[in-house]
């Protein structure tokens, strides 16, 4: 299967609930209802048509002519130019008093064009046909749990066929015809209807309200907003977690099987997460983000999981979706994550680390939160000598991963610093320096290569890893030690495809446990800016730093990585990870260094 939109030819809207993935030929081809990990209602971008899409554009009509979010804000407008006149679709999702709703509002701006829509509502992730009904002025359908409504305003021609609900209108200069899609549970009873107009009006408002608030007024505010809008739409409202990624499945290999869902929230993005908010001035959202994290790693240490749910879960079982075909054939579909059961021991680094920038960021912390960081770093005392999985999720045998370590002195070393800079909170920190010492000079004698002068990908390993390109940035070595220099160069060298990173050597890839390759990793990319920045090479940053700003898409998003071959983007999309690194780069380029 080819599909007719690439990754990057979609824009995402959303209500801080879920979110909805819009192409330019005016489909919505992905929606999950009530929230980001619910099954899909519009599964067209992981099979076809008939696993449910949304379209509303001129009769006969392609891609939009041109398209763009209203400034500092996730409505999505896209118009089209016809030989009869122009039009535009504007496509947003209201944040939520109870129930979702995605609005559509089609404007005539000049002359008369005749528009076509069609709603193919397949539950379970395309698999199930609901029953359609006319009811109080408005269409229902029902399926088990399920129940959506759709409305327009004015009301306009709607019929049944092939199990779709199909509209025809037309719309002239002045006119507007607002499509309403309201979801909730098939036992409950109509939610109250909202003024889509209203909505619309109260949406700018609060979008530019919130983006206002970014303090960071360097030359990439634009890219920095934007991706700061895309971590907020990607936030869970009512418990502050942070999806990896609004889809699951979207490939890492064209056709191939390297495809998972990123519909959770991963501590390994704990730290740059709060970094990335708190120096652009979000303390709500930071401390929003942290509560999540206190709750989600509470309990017994052995138990750290690297994900959760959105709202803390912690069975988040991997199930594969046979009636799906894949994104351009890319199977399976997977749902869920199997990584979940994983031995990471860097998670337990990340969130010292995260708690620690917090502290001292004036984020205030009950003793419990300290406790529970005593506990953590206890368990890591007796483990972090074992072999782990490593933060690449690698689906082979264990192995010493250089970065695990590295997160392992990260606890220990904030430990230190945490009591030293606090002396009213209790602990020792000559266990944790002896630790600390413990850490570093292993790493140092296993994890580094003399011959090349360069940080491995794992002891004993000739293979590179672009997560050591953290390792001045995380204080474990200052950027001028030759070690540091040594690692960046061989990063850039061996890693490196035309200015962009690979997360590991393309050996280590078949040692992954997986067949094929992915494409570079967006955000190993900007690491390696960060890293050419800390080793004096600013100029050499900021053109990497720019070069990867080319890369996203029309409305400003990335995915998780980039095939440099097919000009593409590629990965779950949009990327938290990839946006977070933009951010924190931009902040440092700029001479804001971000917290931690």
């Amino acid at each position: 299967m080819t599909p007719t939109q690439r990754i990057e030819d979609y824009a995402l809207i959303g209500d801080l609930q879920t979110a909805a993935l819009v192409g330019k030929d005016g489909s919505i081809d992905w929606l999950c209802l009530p929230r980001f990990d619910s099954a899909a209602c519009f599964a067209a971008l992981l099979g076809d048509e008939e696993n449910g899409h949304w379209r509303i554009a001129p009769k006969g009509a392609g891609h939009c002519t041109r398209r763009g979010y209203r400034e500092n804000t996730l409505i999505l407008e896209s118009e089209w130019e016809t030989r009869t006149g122009t039009v535009k679709v504007v496509d947003f999702m209201p944040q939520r008093d109870t129930a979702p709703d995605v609005m559509r509002i089609v404007e005539g701006v000049s002359g008369s064009v005749e528009m076509s829509a069609t709603l193919r509502l397949r539950f379970d992730y395309g698999s199930i046909v609901p029953w359609m009904r006319r009811a109080d002025g408005s269409r229902v359908a029902i399926a088990g749990p399920d129940s959506v409504w759709l409305r327009s305003e004015p009301r306009v021609k709607t019929w049944g066929q092939q199990y779709s609900t199909c509209s025809s209108f037309t719309v002239r200069e002045g006119e507007k015809v607002a499509f309403v899609l309201t979801w909730h549970p098939s036992h409950k009873p109509r939610p109250a209807q909202i003024d889509p107009l209203a909505a619309l009006e109260h949406s700018t408002h609060d979008w530019r309200t919130w983006a206002a608030r970014c303090r960071y007024e360097g030359p990439y505010r634009d890219a920095v907003v934007r991706s700061l809008i895309t971590l907020k739409a990607l936030t869970y409202a009512p418990t502050g977690g942070i999806v990896a990624a609004a889809t699951t499945s979207l490939p890492e290999e064209l056709g191939g099987v390297r495809n998972w869902d990123y519909r959770y929230c991963w501590l390994r993005d704990a730290t740059l997460t709060l970094g990335a908010l708190l120096s652009a001035g979000y303390l709500d959202e930071a401390r929003a983000w942290r509560d999540w994290l206190l709750r989600a790693v509470a309990g017994d240490p052995a138990d750290l999981q690297i994900m959760y749910g959105v709202a803390g879960e912690r069975r988040l079982p991997e199930t594969e979706i046979p009636w799906l075909s894949g994104y351009a054939g890319s199977a399976p579909v997977r749902v869920g994550n199997e990584a979940v059961g994983q031995l990471q021991l860097d998670v337990y680094g990340e969130v010292m680390d995260a708690l620690a920038v917090a502290r001292d960021a004036g984020l205030t912390s009950e003793e419990h939160a300290w406790n529970l960081q005593l506990s953590l770093l206890g368990f890591l005392e007796s483990t972090w000598r074992e072999p782990d999985e490593g933060l690449w999720e690698v689906r082979s045998p264990r192995r010493h991963f250089v970065h695990s370590k590295v997160m392992a002195w990260v606890a220990a070393d904030r430990a230190v610093r945490t009591l030293e800079d606090y002396p009213a909170l209790h602990g020792d920190a000559a266990r944790w320096r002896a630790m600390r010492e413990e850490v570093h000079r292993e790493v140092c004698e296993k994890g580094y290569d003399p011959e090349r002068n360069t940080f491995t990908q794992s002891y004993g390993s000739r293979e590179l890893d672009a997560a050591t390109l953290l390792i001045p940035r995380l204080g474990f070595l200052p950027p001028d030690d030759p070690r540091v220099i040594g690692t960046v160069d061989a990063v850039r060298a061996e890693l490196g495809e035309d200015g962009l990173v690979r997360r590991y050597s393309p050996a280590g890839a078949a040692a992954d446990g997986l067949p094929g390759r992915e494409g570079t990793f967006v955000a190993c990319s900007f690491w390696l800016a960060d890293a050419l920045r800390m080793t004096g090479r600013v100029k050499e940053a900021r053109e990497r730093f720019e070069q990867l700003l080319t890369l996203r898409n029309d409305v400003g998003l990335l995915a998780e990585e980039y095939d440099v071959a097919g000009g593409r983007q590629l990965g779950n999309f949009p990327q938290a990870f990839s946006h977070i690194a933009l951010v924190n780069t931009a902040l440092a380029l700029s001479g804001e260094e971000t917290a931690g």
